[in-house]
């Protein structure tokens, strides 16, 4: 790796009111269609008044109408490729019924925290990559090579601007070194049996699949109902991919992160931690049976989000639907899915059909320099948690880069409690201040250690 810069860096004050300015622009991308572009187009008109000398210093390029691409050239040209910092800017929808102690797009910094959509999810690790390339400029440094900033509008609504913007990258043949976007987190106690903090990257990302289940039946009124209904048939199809509908296995990447977990802890822990890394089948195993997070790790899993059918109450539908979503384990695939879904169902009369897919992502390396660079750099910023990779379960923008780029992860550098975390698309959602500064950190360490 390059030496650290021997110029002192001096953080600009104030991420906390820059973050506040972004969460004050409704920027849901879900709404498009009632707000128009306007609050967008507000947010990229606000950057160059944040962060002027970014926009003196780096290439803007516009990609769709919502994707913005910042270039910073390098001392020089590397020939294995620029990094490539991601983020979005684009928020998702506020239940108007929800109870929030202030307002969700107030952007109101309060006791040491900043409140409001967007502060984890994703304008807070975006604003830390901004300052962090700010206060280099302020502070004259180059990187060692080429860093691109990639950041997206439409996350939240499928990516699209991401995806034209990883088209773009492969129609000129730039292929990163690294990539860098949300995922993981800094988080407390990731699992039974492990204390501390430990800084989650994920190396991998699973794909995602929604389908639609359809089926046909006589309609009529409903006093004298046949045997089987549509609605009956449809309900049959839901109750049959329940939570074992895939089998449990374990990817690389769990398994090296028990044993740094392993590591980590003491006494029996430690012997079961490292028993579970050296038999992955008794890993897939433990986490099926603990449900949740950890189930999802290790298998594709089943979420039925939309039922339809029926006109009136007493009135047999002739036909009645559900939409299911699946998150797709590492090495499995969309087509693969929809076939075993299928297979569960077991009836002719069920039509399973693939609504929208993208494949999971193939497993970025954990034991070159990249990698190693990122747990250095987690030192500088979060000198206590352990680096350890591990597998997302949620889709994020990279997905558009795992495609032809082999190094992509997916870490926002900032503390994510568990409580913390469920405020993500939930009520509340806040960022502390110090995280924001940890985070801009974090992003200064690896800008000035590219190698």
């Amino acid at each position: 790796m390059s030496e650290t810069p021997s110029h002192a860096v001096t953080p600009r004050p104030g991420i906390e009111d820059r973050l506040a300015r972004m969460i004050r622009l409704p920027t849901v991308s879900a709404e498009r269609a009632q707000r128009g572009l306007e609050p967008f187009e507000a947010f990229a008109a606000l950057l160059p008044e944040l962060y002027p000398l970014v926009h003196e210093h780096l290439e803007l390029e516009r990609v769709t109408e919502l994707g913005l691409v910042y270039r910073w050239r390098g001392r020089r040209e590397a020939p294995d490729g620029p990094l490539v910092l991601m983020a979005h800017y684009d928020v998702v929808p506020v239940d108007e019924s929800d109870d929030w102690t202030y307002p969700p797009f107030e952007g109101r910094v309060e006791d040491g925290w900043v409140f409001g959509r967007g502060a984890l999810d994703d304008k807070g690790p975006l604003v830390v990559v901004l300052d962090a390339v700010e206060n280099l400029l302020a502070a004259g440094f180059t990187p060692a090579r080429d860093v691109y900033l990639s950041f997206g509008g439409d996350e939240e609504s499928h990516g699209a601007a991401a995806e034209a913007i990883s088209d773009l990258f492969r129609e000129r043949g730039i292929v990163p070194w690294l990539v860098v976007d949300e995922g993981g987190a800094v988080t407390d106690s990731p699992l039974p049996l492990v204390p501390g903090t430990s800084a989650m990257v994920g190396v991998g990302e699973k794909g995602i699949v929604t389908l639609r289940l359809s089926a046909r039946g006589e309609g009529g009124h409903a006093s004298a109902p046949p045997t089987m209904t549509a609605v009956r048939r449809i309900a049959r199809a839901v109750d049959r991919l329940g939570p074992r509908a895939f089998p449990a296995r374990t990817p690389r990447a769990i398994s090296r992160m028990l044993r740094l977990f392993a590591e980590k802890a003491e006494g029996p822990a430690r012997l079961a931690l490292r028993a579970l890394a050296a038999t992955p089948a008794a890993t897939a195993q433990a986490f099926a049976a603990m449900g949740g997070e950890p189930a999802a790790l290790v298998r594709t899993t089943v979420a039925p989000t939309m039922l339809a059918g029926g006109t009136a109450h007493n009135v047999l539908p002739s036909q009645a639907s559900a939409k299911v979503n699946l998150r797709i384990a590492l090495g499995e695939t969309v087509e693969g899915t929809a076939e075993r879904v299928r297979r569960r169902v077991d009836d002719p009369l069920v039509t399973v059909e693939v609504v929208e897919g993208s494949e999971p992502s193939p497993e970025s390396p954990v034991d070159d320099e990249r990698f190693a660079l990122l747990a250095e750099c987690v030192g500088v910023s979060h000198p206590d948690a352990l680096t350890v990779p591990y597998v997302v379960m949620a889709a994020t923008d990279a997905r558009y880069f795992h495609r032809f780029s082999p190094a992509v992860y997916r870490f926002a550098p900032l503390t994510m409690t568990k409580a913390l975390r469920e405020t993500i698309h939930g009520v509340d959602e806040r960022v502390e201040v110090a995280e924001l500064v940890r985070g801009e950190t974090f992003h200064r360490a690896l800008l000035e250690r590219l190698p």
